[in-house]
């Protein structure tokens, strides 16, 4: 029987090893050790099966504008489940558990995908308008994420405009 679990990296220390295995494997080898850098420093919502993680994804904390505002954005990274486990909802019970503390802590939910319709069926909304990256006090570009960026809009962000522009700040590895 699964079970899903809330800990913050430091308390997930122990799992870590497995996880990066499994979004490793997840990402059939296109996740960099930039991209798991980015998956550390927050909150990871973990699907066991015994001592085995079947499921996850991290919620790390990062200033996202949307528009002209900043909002204090959960940013989803590292979602993954267990190739023979998949089909199974484990993928959407961890994302009902992301959401969950994307709600209870922060301005709205950000994620950069291709999976549409599995996020959207989450309760994820496409972002529409063209995307940035913050860098000291310049704003870039960045095209190539554009209709790759996903939110979660409640409370203050709920009326935000989907076609608005949305930046983040710049990071080492992909930005967003």
């Amino acid at each position: 029987m699964a079970s899903i679990r809330v800990l913050d990296t430091s308390t997930a220390a122990p799992q870590l090893t497995d996880i990066r295995q499994l979004v490793a494997d997840a990402f059939e080898g296109d996740f960099s050790d930039e991209d798991w850098e980015h998956t550390l420093g927050g909150l990871h919502a973990i699907v066991s099966d015994g001592e085995t993680v079947v499921a996850h994804a991290a919620v790390v904390p990062r200033t996202i504008w949307l528009g002209d505002d900043p909002f204090w954005a959960g940013y989803v990274e590292g979602v993954a489940t267990k190739r023979e486990r998949q089909r199974e909802g484990l993928g959407s019970l961890v994302m009902t558990e992301v959401a969950r503390v994307v709600r209870s802590t922060f301005d709205v939910g950000v994620l950069s995908t291709g999976l549409w319709d599995f996020y959207e069926r989450c309760g994820w909304e496409r972002w529409r308008g063209p995307t940035f990256v913050r860098h000291n006090d310049e704003i870039l570009r960045t095209e190539d994420d554009d209709d790759g960026i996903m939110v979660l809009r409640f409370g203050r962000s709920r009326e935000v405009d989907l076609t608005a522009p949305i930046a983040c700040e710049r990071r080492a590895g992909d930005d967003w």
